[in-house]
């Protein structure tokens, strides 16, 4: 009869996410995931498989649990122009606090690993997808307020602010100087008007 586990997936697994958001992908090898975990090594690929089915489970939790939070604002059914300028704020300001030198595990996931294999790429094309539909609906109830210029092309909007997101997201992650990084906050929300 095999042995109870003596730890929850979940907490490897926000293990996991902290380490592959601090170093990434390549730059973790296998012995400071074993470290990072507290399990050892036959554990981690039983319970995982492999290191790159450990990223796609740590990308998974990540989506359903900090990107929920993150992207509440913009995903709430009634945001609109002021709740995008509140999540710009919000985006920006992470230069200041302890994720300065982090960003995002996604954006960071773009950069470094959705060109390289499919699974990475999977999950980066839904948080875009995921973004652009937030932007999009806020966008919407934003026109029907009169905060939007009637005029404004809604989907090339809602492209532009998804992409604002990762390179607000890569600015943090590459310690961008803080004034730099809220201007750019500053000059992506001034585009609604």
């Amino acid at each position: 009869m095999p042995s109870p586990k003596t730890y929850k997936r979940e907490d490897l697994l926000d293990r996991a996410i902290e380490l592959f958001r601090k170093q990434g992908y390549a730059g973790t090898s296998t012995a400071e995931l074993v470290a990072a975990l507290g399990v050892n090594r036959k554990t981690m690929y039983s319970e995982f498989g492999s290191k790159q089915e450990l990223f796609e489970a740590a990308l998974e939790r990540y989506s359903e649990i900090h990107l929920t939070r993150v992207l509440a604002p913009i995903e709430d059914p009634d945001a609109d122009a002021t709740s995008i300028r509140r999540a710009f704020t919000g985006y920006s300001s992470a230069i200041d606090g302890a994720f300065a030198g982090l960003g995002c595990l996604m954006a960071n996931t773009a950069v470094e690993r959705a060109a390289l294999d499919p699974g990475s790429a999977a999950f980066v094309g839904a948080y875009l997808a995921r973004l652009n539909a937030g932007f999009r609906r806020a966008l919407e109830n934003a026109r029907a307020a009169g905060q939007v210029d009637g005029t404004a092309d809604l989907d090339d909007l809602a492209a532009f602010l998804a992409m604002s997101v990762v390179g607000i997201s890569a600015m943090i992650r590459a310690k961008a100087p803080s004034d730099q990084v809220h201007a750019a906050g500053r000059a992506i929300v001034a585009r609604l008007g």
